[in-house]
């Protein structure tokens, strides 16, 4: 029977690489699951893999959504499935590779998109600016503890998120969240990480050779085809940095330096939520043979 694989983890780690190498290993294709590759011409700032890295494997979910589009989980996940179903009709392995945690979690597990009301989220977002989000967040707490529980209580948007399915549902927000199980398709986790000081020096370097390599000029060209009023796509780090610079004082150095603190940040967030899954085999990032290292896994 073939499984799915998810080549899942922080920033940084190497999972695009590994990603291909399986996908040329297995018979496989990859799909995408970074928010931030869905859009097109964000290449450099997103680590996109060019044609030559991809080296023949067709990649699925890339340079799908224009910068002025907002990205949503629930088309995400509409999307990834069926391409997932697809391939494993033709008898291909998909590879699910990506960091966007909420996006992988999409695809495994049943996650459920209930619809929102315009006019009751710009009533909470109204009350969140006169009573703070704190205030919201005690409400969320009297009314779904187990909600509250997980989200930060200056956490704006997912305070007023829960409010606003609590409104519209009758039911918790946490109902809609998932009860970890076997994961769909029976897909197999593969979690790449590497020891912090390793990881922050590859962030470093990542964001150097991004800089070096044309990331003002590429922001400069999404600017012109809408990417400041992009409310997904102006939010990548590195693009927001960029973007603030060249509305601001022009500092592009500084914006290197603010995106390099920002991804490392971010790394430290994907731990923490990757960590969370006890579904995930962690392997080394720098070890030796890691292909051979997952081979073995799935055979198992």
């Amino acid at each position: 029977m073939i499984k799915p694989v998810a080549v899942v983890g922080p920033t940084a780690t190497g999972k695009t690489a590994l990603g291909v190498e399986l996908a040329l290993a297995l018979g496989g294709e990859v799909v995408n699951a970074d928010a931030m590759q869905l859009y097109r011409g964000m290449d450099i700032g997103t680590a996109k893999a060019t044609p030559e890295e991809r080296k023949g494997v067709p990649h699925h979910l890339l340079d799908v959504l224009d910068v002025t589009e907002t990205a949503s989980v629930a088309e995400y996940q509409k999307r990834a499935r069926a391409t997932i179903e697809e391939l494993l009709a033709a008898g291909r392995v998909p590879v699910i590779v990506g960091g966007s945690g909420l996006y992988v979690q999409a695809i495994v597990d049943d996650l459920r998109f209930p619809g929102t009301d315009p006019d009751v989220r710009r009533k909470l977002e109204e009350q969140a600016r006169a009573e703070g989000t704190a205030a919201l967040h005690r409400r969320l707490a009297m009314l779904d503890p187990k909600a509250a529980a997980t989200i930060l209580p200056s956490d704006t948007r997912r305070v007023v998120r829960a409010l606003e399915v609590i409104t519209l549902t009758g039911e918790p927000f946490s109902a809609n969240l998932p009860t970890p199980g076997p994961p769909r398709y029976g897909t197999v986790l593969i979690g790449i990480d590497r020891e912090v000081a390793e990881l922050d020096e590859r962030v470093e370097r990542r964001v150097e050779h991004m800089f070096a390599a044309g990331l003002v000029d590429e922001v400069r060209l999404l600017e012109q085809r809408g990417l400041r009023q992009g409310r997904t796509a102006s939010r990548a780090l590195g693009y927001r940095q960029v973007l603030d610079a060249l509305a601001g004082d022009g500092d592009l150095e500084a914006a290197a330096r603010d995106t390099v603190v920002a991804t490392r940040r971010f790394v430290r967030r994907q731990r923490s939520w990757f960590r969370r899954d006890d579904r995930i085999t962690w392997l080394d990032g720098g070890a030796e043979n890691l292909v051979d290292a997952v081979l073995a896994h799935l055979d198992q």
